[in-house]
């Protein structure tokens, strides 16, 4: 293999209108798949491209099974699922946070990964082969303030996919997780614009001294929905410019 081919490939990629998912639909439509975008979102058909435009809410269990079997309808069936499907968190001081919204981001950003694995993995298993690639966080890899339901939810991401590779491997389905640093996605963007992010602060811990793109984020999901992944499953691949690795006191420079 020369280079990362995934032509003829049939791919369902949850949270596929924007930010890293979007990225991930580019991507895979250039490199040869056929793809099934979803969204909470009805389609606009404002998207100009060949994939597949559906609906669901991941959080819901009959929506999860309803668009994986449109996927494979659409499709012929599905030979790799990327879930980039979640929300944010609030920056709430967990004292002030409501159960709520706690209930919300652990629906989403958890539940609604595991629920398109099962739906997905039923599918895979009867077909023996198939590829997962869930998308955790910096944040599931640490401790956060003010961010515990989402860091929570994105460490049960990297548990889950722990749990489902060693289920499912003898099934022939790999499934591994990706966790990104501080992208700049829609979202970040206008987290920025109201201060609740700062760029220069992130870029002088970051090692790589800046925010991630999220076609970086694309690139790794195909690298590992690919055959040059073939024996890797249960993996977390933190793409974060280095802010996981460093573990020293204050800024890159300074430590």
């Amino acid at each position: 293999m020369s280079a990362i081919d995934l032509a003829g490939k049939n791919v369902l990629v949850t949270g596929g209108s924007s930010g890293i998912g979007a990225a991930v639909v580019e991507l895979f439509l250039a490199l040869g798949a056929r793809v099934s975008a979803v969204d909470i979102q009805p389609p606009d058909g404002s998207k100009p491209d060949a994939a597949t435009r559906l609906q669901a809410d991941v959080c819901a269990e009959q929506d999860c099974l309803r668009v994986t079997a449109e996927a494979i309808a659409a499709m012929g069936s599905i030979d790799a699922l990327v879930n980039c499907a979640g929300i944010p968190d609030t920056y709430t001081p967990t004292l002030s946070q409501s159960a709520q919204s706690w209930q919300r981001i652990v629906d989403v950003d958890l539940t609604g990964t595991y629920l398109m694995c099962k739906a997905v993995g039923t599918h895979m298993a009867q077909r023996r082969s198939g590829s997962m690639v869930n998308i955790s966080s910096i944040v599931g890899l640490g401790g956060f303030p003010r961010r515990n339901a989402y860091g929570a939810s994105k460490a049960g991401v990297i548990m889950l996919t722990k749990s489902l590779a060693s289920e499912w491997g003898s099934l022939g389905i790999r499934v591994n997780c990706i966790a990104p640093g501080y992208i700049r996605t829609p979202l970040v963007e206008t987290l920025i614009r109201e201060n609740k992010v700062d760029t220069g602060q992130i870029e002088r811990r970051t090692p790589m001294a800046r925010l991630g793109h999220p076609r970086e984020i694309a690139h790794a999901a195909a690298y590992l929905s690919s055959e040059w992944a073939s024996f890797i499953t249960g993996a977390t691949l933190p793409v974060d410019g280095g802010w996981s690795a460093f573990g020293g006191a204050g800024d890159i420079g300074a430590a």
